[in-house]
């Protein structure tokens, strides 16, 4: 059981390396708020349905995962 939860914790650090390292960076962020930039694409009202949130989740259910792994591992 243990050797078991010790794979599944080196997967979940990998997928959320990969996931974090895939996300592109918010640099420019600042510089359209101080612009004041008016963005108005698909891209913009569809927000739900982009490569970024969907990266954005599997960041944070990796590491909702890899938590409760780690508080199971160290019960064990």
């Amino acid at each position: 059981m243990q050797t078991a939860l010790l794979v599944l914790e080196v997967i979940l650090g990998i997928i959320i390396v990969v996931s974090v390292l895939m996300q592109p960076s918010k640099s420019d962020a600042l510089s359209g708020l101080i612009q004041g930039s008016n963005n108005d694409t698909f891209f913009s009202r569809n927000k739900s349905r982009t490569k970024e949130v969907m990266l954005e989740r599997v960041t944070v259910i990796g590491m909702l995962l890899f938590a409760i792994n780690t508080i199971v591992l160290n019960l064990i």
